[in-house]
């Protein structure tokens, strides 16, 4: 049986693609609309209305609601988020750990939300698991764990060869590490549980309404966003479309839709888990260069993940999912790599989503009260958990609270625009070509961290 490839993503598989609910009927003027029907879309309308169930809330989406990388992603629910290391240098490592801190707890926040709300997203907290399969990547994962006492004390295990074999057994492991702040998802479930739950609670969804551009408000207009369909007058116009930004006027450099793709083999037998391990359904990934993700779904298959081809030129996105040949072959490899065992496992889909990434590579969130326009994202991949403190510091700007959220680092951190083309498409194929021949150096014997990786880092300012 050939795999099925793109058809959005493995995870609608067993349900189908979901069919658009009914679009915008025409104009409309609310309190509050938020444009994109992703995690940080849904989590703003959740904890908006929850805080204020008088507030009018519409939400546009183009296609349906989980159209985009929160129904593509790994389904890791995890602490990380991005640009942590700038946001300490520029801001002080004391801001840096205090938002560091509420991504630990935004972990328990999501699986609390979902259980009070009746959410079923195979969630099962069983942590991050990383390892380090060359020297120069145990060199790089040792100073991530010694880096970690920054942020708070016994919040990272560094993990032996043996200890990180006893939790999930990968082929050439010399070491891992482990955090209790993480959980494996099922991603399409979360969306579409929050998307219902919304709905439950009197948000205006319309789906099959793409946005075309986001108009700023001033003394005389309030801010709208723009539809085939008509325009919504809010406000405040919230823009949650991460990788899918630069399709609206005017935002084309600003965030960079950088492509990830996975593959999901069939259901892996009862002596493939005895040998290897993976009972705890950790999320597992490793300290390549080219990083790969992956997790154990419910239904005991591999869900593997990493770079396909970065980027399409003029910041393009796909429509459907698909992904080529040449990158099915590359996870595939990775998944030998890792798994000997599941050599000869089926591939039954493979997929891939954009993400949105920043020119620093930091993700941020603002509500600009002269314009009446807010935005979050830049999650540079790290979105899952990130979102629903998006979702809730969004909140407390719209509702004008002072709260510990507000005064977090990424609020109103400003990053500069990505560069035009054809120098946006040239840097980015440039830089992961680097990567993946680090990674081949590195995997070749070479026992420190590749010097090409470094300069890597700098040119795209990593």
């Amino acid at each position: 049986m050939a795999a099925v490839n793109g058809g959005v993503s493995f995870w609608y598989a067993a349900d189908g693609v979901p069919e658009p609910g009914p679009g915008l009927p025409g104009d409309r003027d609310v309190d509050v609309c938020v444009v994109g029907g992703g995690y940080t879309g849904l989590w703003s309308a959740y904890y908006l209305k929850k805080a204020d169930p008088s507030l009018r809330i519409a939400l546009l989406e183009q296609r349906f609601c989980g159209y985009g990388a929160s129904g593509r992603n790994g389904g890791w629910l995890y602490n990380g988020f991005a640009g942590r290391g700038a946001f300490a240098k520029r801001y002080g490592q004391q801001r840096a750990a205090a938002m560091q801190r509420v991504m630990d707890d935004a972990v328990g926040e999501v699986v609390e939300v979902a259980a009070a709300e009746g959410i079923e997203a195979d969630i099962v907290r069983g942590g991050v698991l990383e390892v380090a399969r060359s020297k120069p990547q145990l060199e790089r994962l040792r100073a991530f764990v010694e880096g970690e006492r920054g942020y708070g004390e016994g919040r990272v295990e560094l993990l032996s060869a043996k200890e990180a074999g006893e939790r999930v057994d990968v082929a050439g492991a010399l070491g891992g590490s482990w955090s209790p702040f993480g959980a494996r998802i099922q991603p399409a479930k979360l969306v579409r549980g929050l998307a219902r739950v919304v709905r439950d609670l009197g948000v205006e969804v319309y789906e099959g309404s793409a946005v075309t551009a986001i108009l700023p408000g001033s003394a005389y207009r309030k801010p709208r966003a723009v539809t085939g369909s008509g325009t919504v007058t809010a406000d405040h116009v919230l823009r949650a479309t991460e990788g899918f930004t630069a399709g609206l006027r005017g935002e084309r450099r600003t965030w960079l839709p950088m492509n990830s793709a996975m593959v999901a083999t069939e259901p892996l037998p009862a002596d493939f888990w005895a040998e290897t391990g993976w009972q705890g359904r950790e999320v597992l990934g490793d300290f390549a260069h080219a990083y790969m993700y992956a997790q154990r779904t419910a239904d005991d298959r591999i869900a593997l993940g990493g770079r396909g081809v970065p980027y399409r030129f003029g910041s393009r996105t796909d429509s459907d999912g698909s992904t080529q040949a040449e990158t099915v072959g590359g996870l595939r490899a990775i998944l030998n790599r890792f798994f000997p065992a599941a050599a000869q496992a089926r591939i039954d889909h493979a997929w891939a989503g954009v993400l949105g990434v920043p020119r620093d590579w930091c993700a941020t969130v603002e509500l600009d009260r002269v314009t009446g326009l807010g935005w979050a994202g830049g999650y540079v991949g790290s979105g899952v958990t990130t979102t629903n403190l998006a979702g809730r510091t969004l909140r407390d700007l719209v509702l004008g609270r002072d709260t510990e959220l507000t005064g977090l680092p990424w609020v109103g951190h400003t990053v500069r625009r990505w560069e035009p083309e054809p120098l946006r498409w040239l840097g980015v194929h440039a830089m992961y070509a680097a990567y993946h021949a680090a990674d081949r150096q590195e995997a070749g014997g070479r026992v420190t961290t590749s010097p090409i990786a470094r300069v890597a880092d700098l040119v795209s300012g990593r």
